[in-house]
């Protein structure tokens, strides 16, 4: 024990502060492994937009009006959950005659209740909106949106987009579902599109629920491959026939969104995985060949299991009653194919998969 002796005051305060330092409780010192306290759940701001939880915004994406918003206007959906958790971002009309997932993105954000939700769904369910208006799959430059991720500021109406989209949506995302058609007048059978190398996008196209599941990480400069290469996992759901809706096709994929938030805990749903069996590692487009141009007239049918040397098709030159028969290189799934038209050689008749 220590004792206060002698007058001096400096000396009697100095032993009195050393004896409290001694005798009373010190706060533990922080760790670096302490959990650090999660944000309060508040209002997400998205393209200059606030939305409260538990409450849903539909706004244009391209806040001040200008010759520039007429390429940016696309419809932005917002929902905002009223407990916290992750934030699924729903994209569509990329391609703008793509209509299927169009509809589907609309569908699905229209039948979420902010109230229940956890977490927060955007959906942008026609990006290339004067695609949509138009029925062109295109820009009015002529170039392929989905080819033109990231994009930059300064670039072409393709590039100005995607630069917006990137910057201004995609930060907000941590799971973005893609929503497409076939092309071209071509079929798709209902697929889900993924990265199978990639373990969180693999999680997230399993538990689509509905259709196969085809691996590839997707062409450069697409959406899809550009958020996965930003650390952001992506799936494309692909169904059916551009320039129209089709009840199925859309029914599936409201149903596989669904599914995905009940995999990612953002709604009370009975969520459904993909088999294994229904797992494609690959697949390939069968071409008309050199000589092969004319009338196409397929015998197969969209999602018919085939075998290595089938008849899938021919074609009949119109002036020359010249037939050409269109046979399978190897056995698979068909998953795409072209509606019966005028081809010319090298254009894509049949698309199979195979499972490794």
């Amino acid at each position: 024990m220590f004792m206060l002796t002698g007058s001096n005051p400096l000396r009697s305060v100095a032993a009195a502060v050393l004896l409290c330092a001694l005798v009373l409780p010190t706060a533990p010192a922080a760790r670096a492994d302490d959990p650090v306290p999660a944000a309060p759940w508040g209002a997400i701001t998205v393209a200059g937009r606030s939305i409260e939880p538990g409450t849903s915004s539909r706004f244009a994406f391209a806040e001040k009006p200008g010759f520039r918003a007429w390429y940016l206007n696309s419809p932005v959906f917002v929902a905002r959950g009223s407990e916290p958790g992750p934030t699924l971002c729903l994209t569509a009309g990329i391609h703008g005659d793509e209509l299927n997932g169009v509809e589907v993105a609309r569908r699905a954000f229209s039948l979420t209740d902010a109230a229940e939700l956890k977490g927060t769904l955007i959906a942008v369910p026609a990006i290339n909106a004067e695609g949509v208006r138009a029925g062109s799959r295109y820009l009015s430059d002529r170039r392929d949106l989905n080819r033109s991720f990231p994009g930059r500021e300064g670039g072409s109406i393709a590039s100005l987009i995607a630069f917006a989209v990137t910057s201004q949506l995609l930060p907000h995302c941590d799971f973005v579902v893609d929503l497409h058609t076939g092309s071209d007048q071509r079929a798709n059978v209902p697929q889900i599109r993924a990265d199978l190398d990639n373990e969180a996008v693999r999680g997230l196209a399993m538990h689509f629920g509905h259709g196969i599941v085809v691996g590839g990480a997707g062409p450069d400069g697409s959406w899809r491959k550009s958020a996965v290469d930003a650390g952001v996992p992506a799936i494309i759901y692909e169904a059916g026939e551009p320039l129209r809706f089709q009840a199925d096709e859309i029914e599936h994929g409201v149903k596989g969104v669904f599914s995905v938030m009940a995999y990612l805990d953002m709604m009370a749903a009975a969520g459904t995985t993909v088999p294994d069996d229904q797992v494609y590692r690959r697949s390939q487009w069968l071409r008309a060949g050199t000589d092969q141009n004319g009338f196409f007239f397929p015998v197969a049918e969209l999602g018919d299991e085939i075998e290595a040397g089938q008849l899938l098709g021919r074609i009949v030159d119109p002036l020359t009653d010249v037939e050409h028969e269109i046979r399978a290189a190897k056995a698979g799934k068909l998953i795409g194919m072209a509606v019966s038209r005028p081809v010319l050689a090298g254009y894509g008749l049949f698309h199979i998969a195979w499972t490794h």
